[in-house]
């Protein structure tokens, strides 16, 4: 069926899963890079370190463990990825669904230590800028790198 619709024999579909120590990987190299500069926006408009290392140690446990998961669901899916790599789009979405729940999650651990509306919502506002795109730049980047990609080939015969 798949030949009448134009699939050429022997055509092979190259797929890939992560594996979970790849996805545990990013996760905590995320947390790091992300951990910094929340302390740095929490730093600057607490003006209190002891604040900034209780925001960024809240985000780090609260986050580490949603971004592991949530880059294990992603991994179901095959949307966007072709070639043995992620696509761009597929690194957007990607980036655009964790940031609205970090945003979230950094406006309530925020508001919940500092007890200061205006001030977790600068810190939330301030990471989400910078963050976004830094989140776009981290998949494309991990889509470049080879270890932990499990391959699968599909051959269309």
């Amino acid at each position: 069926q798949q030949y009448l619709e134009g699939a050429k024999l022997g055509q092979v579909e190259v797929y890939f899963h992560e594996t979970a120590l790849r996805s545990a990987t990013k996760a905590m190299m995320w947390r790091i890079v992300a951990g910094s500069i929340t302390f740095l926006t929490s730093l600057q408009f607490s003006q209190s370190i002891a604040v900034a290392l209780k925001m960024v140690g809240s985000d780090f446990v609260s986050k580490a463990a949603t971004m592991f998961i949530g880059e294990r669901l992603m991994n179901h899916s095959k949307a966007g990825r072709s070639s043995g790599t992620d696509s761009a789009q597929r690194s957007i979405v990607k980036a655009l669904i964790w940031r609205l729940f970090a945003i979230c999650n950094t406006l309530a651990v925020c508001l919940f230590i500092s007890k200061d509306f205006s001030m977790a919502y600068k810190v939330a506002g301030s990471d989400a800028l910078f963050k976004t795109a830094l989140m776009v730049f981290f998949e494309r980047l991990w889509a470049k790198i080879e270890w932990g990609k499990d391959y699968q080939v599909d051959f269309l015969i």
